[in-house]
């Protein structure tokens, strides 16, 4: 999965046009909302409507699909992760999720009087952290 979001990552930092690629396209083209409309078997005024839906953000897959293609494009799309990869996101939330419970039973210990060291709290949250990218239990995401 990491190989094919690798394929997008250069694609994170285009910005998308401020009243959508629809309208975007469209106009770069050279078409009209009539002729767009004709092309989708629509009046104007509902490719006017889906410019709109677009640049709300409330446009499907589907029509943006469809809008595509009427002006002989595909649509493409796509995750891109913040991080470098899955893999590091899986690892820095089961680092995460070692704190939490190295930190909870190191909680428990001072209050008995019974205190680890900083260097051994965070050895525990390195192995903790391995045990859970071995298991991989559901809980990881909760």
């Amino acid at each position: 999965m990491d190989r094919k979001l690798n394929e997008y990552r250069s694609l994170a930092s285009i910005e998308i046009p401020t009243k959508g690629w629809i309208h975007a396209t469209r106009t770069a083209l050279g078409m009209s909302l009539r002729q767009l409309g004709g092309r989708l078997g629509v009046k104007p005024q509902t490719v006017h409507d889906l410019e709109a839906a677009e640049a709300s953000g409330g446009i499907t897959l589907r029509t943006l699909r469809e809008a595509g293609a009427a002006m002989s494009l595909k649509l493409v799309y796509g995750f891109v992760p913040q991080t470098q990869s899955l893999e590091e996101l899986i690892e820095n939330r089961a680092r995460e999720l070692a704190k939490e419970i190295v930190l909870r039973t190191s909680h428990s210990m001072k209050l008995e009087d019974q205190e680890n060291a900083r260097e051994r709290i965070e050895q525990a949250t390195r192995e903790r952290a391995q045990e859970i990218l071995r298991e991989m239990p559901r809980y990881l995401w909760d």
